[in-house]
Formats: structure tokens, sequence, C-alpha cells
């Protein structure tokens, strides 16, 4: 993992190989035994932005995580130029290591219309400021693995607010779980449109899978539990600064079938619903050997 923000900014500089065909890095120095999802998506995202017009915007993607990538070479995405219309464009992208696909995205991109514009309310909920740092957290629970998850996730500052329905939400009642957390770049993000959806995309990964443990007790490092992203889907609805404040309003209307499903709103600070996004993925139950 990117041990700050500079290093995630290069992970996200994709080499060129041939039209619509790039390479992405790997971060030095990872512990991970294999690649973390939001890199393969983030890097993905990337290949497809370079291969639109700038006029055209990314209003959703839909990818499936099918094998787990390898951290010690780079990978290769694969451009396919799906369809070029008046106002939308399709692009398929193809992630591959050892000759095999580990990772397909379809992304669509819109010219930017006017038109009809509603929105949910944002939750109320403590400020930033008010939120716990989330290395605090992991030092109260899981004192042993503070260092090796600041050299992971210091590209980002992430403060947890925590489950704090029906408090601030009474709709949220009846949800079987809820989390949020406050995220952002650890620092200032190029003026980029193409990198900030790109950065926003790595983190989305980070936290959505655990939510579905929450009724049943379970953190998503529990050796009780075997986790894996299987499928990512994120709605763009509107502009993302990913260097500013954005809640991650987490929740997760089911499990079954050993995988659990978990959806999130993403609201920037100023209440503008930006991104919806749902991911499911295994969170088989397993018993760990003596």
């Amino acid at each position: 993992m990117p041990a700050s923000l500079d290093e995630l900014v290069t992970l996200l500089d994709l080499e060129p190989l041939e039209v619509g065909l790039f390479r992405g890095g790997q971060p030095e120095g990872s512990s991970l035994k294999r690649v973390f999802g939001g890199q393969v998506a983030a890097q993905a995202v990337t290949a497809a932005q370079l291969t639109v017009p700038e006029d055209r915007h990314i209003h959703s993607l839909h990818a499936y995580f099918l094998l787990g990538g390898d951290p010690s070479i780079p990978i290769v995405y694969d451009v396919e130029n799906v369809r070029d219309g008046g106002s939308f464009t399709t692009r398929r992208i193809a992630a591959r290591q050892h000759g095999e696909n580990i990772f397909y995205m379809t992304a669509s991109f819109q010219r930017t219309e006017d038109g009809f514009d509603h929105q949910d309310v944002m939750p109320q909920v403590p400020s930033p400021a008010e939120s716990v740092p989330l290395l605090d957290v992991i030092r109260q629970v899981r004192p042993q693995e503070v260092e090796s998850w600041k050299r992971e996730w210091s590209s980002f500052d992430l403060r947890y607010i925590g489950d704090n329905r029906p408090a601030d939400d009474p709709t949220r009642a009846t949800v079987p779980a809820v989390q949020r957390l406050w995220f952002r770049a650890d620092g200032t993000l190029p003026a980029s449109r193409i990198i900030h959806t790109a950065a926003f995309v790595y983190i989305s990964d980070f936290s959505l899978l655990g939510v579905a443990l929450l009724p049943h007790g379970e953190l998503i490092s529990s050796p009780r539990v075997q986790p894996a992203s299987l499928d990512h889907t994120i709605w763009f609805h509107r502009p993302i600064s990913a260097d500013e404040w954005l809640l991650y309003d987490q929740t997760s209307p089911s499990a079954s079938g050993a995988r659990g499903l978990s959806t999130a709103r993403v609201f920037a600070e100023d209440g503008t619903l930006v991104a919806t996004v749902a991911q499911e993925g295994l969170i088989r139950r397993v018993t760990p050997r003596d």
C-alpha cells in the first residue's frame, strides 16, 4: 500500500504501452499478500479516463474482482472502446497478470447536461474535527497493528464516527448495520478530475465489506472470517474533491450464502450527495486451526 499521498499519486500515473493499453505499478514495501482491490479499481478507472474526451465525465462504474492480484509485478490494463455516442461514452477495462484476467470493469461517461435535480439529506453527524482519528481506534482495539496500519493507510486521513443510529437519523433504526466515517486525501491532490476520481475509487474499497460483519460481532481481520471483494459499483452524482472531507454513510441490508452486501451514500461536508457505492463480498465463516 502507498505510505504517502505522493506515492498514491505516483501509483495512479500509468505507463502507456499502446493505444488503449497501460501498465500500472505497485507500491514498495507492502505487507499485503495480494493487491488491494481499491488499487486495481483506481488504476482501471484511470486507464479508462485517459481514453475518453475531456468533456465526458464518469457517471458510473461496475467492477468484478476475479482473482487476487500479485503485488510483486505490474498490472496491465486493456481498455476496450465499447461506444462513443453523442452524449455517452462506454469503456470496458480488463486488468491482467500472469496471462490471466484478474479484474473487469465497465465504466460509463457522460457529457455534462442540465436536468432534474434532487438528493437525500445528509444525516446529522459529528464534524471531522469532532470525530476520532481511525488510527486512535486501531491503537485501542489492535495496538499490535498500529505501525503496519500507519504504513499502509497514511495516504488518507480517516475519522471514525461509529454506529450512531438512531440518535442522529431515526430513519435508520431498522437497518441491521450502520457505520460512518469521514475521509479525505492526507494532503492536496493535483487539480485533475482524473486523479480525484481515481483517489476516491481507491479509498471506497477501504471499509465497505466490514460493515456486513457488524451485526455478527466480527471484524474483517478476524481469523474466523475469509473476506474478499466480489464486485464493486459506484454511481457518481456530482463532482468529487477527494482531498476535501467526505462522509461515508455505510449500511448493510443483507448477508446470506457466505456473502455480504454493503451500500454507502457519500456526502461532501456541505451536505452535497456526490456518490453512491455498493459492494458484495465474500464473508465466509471459517474455523481457525490450532
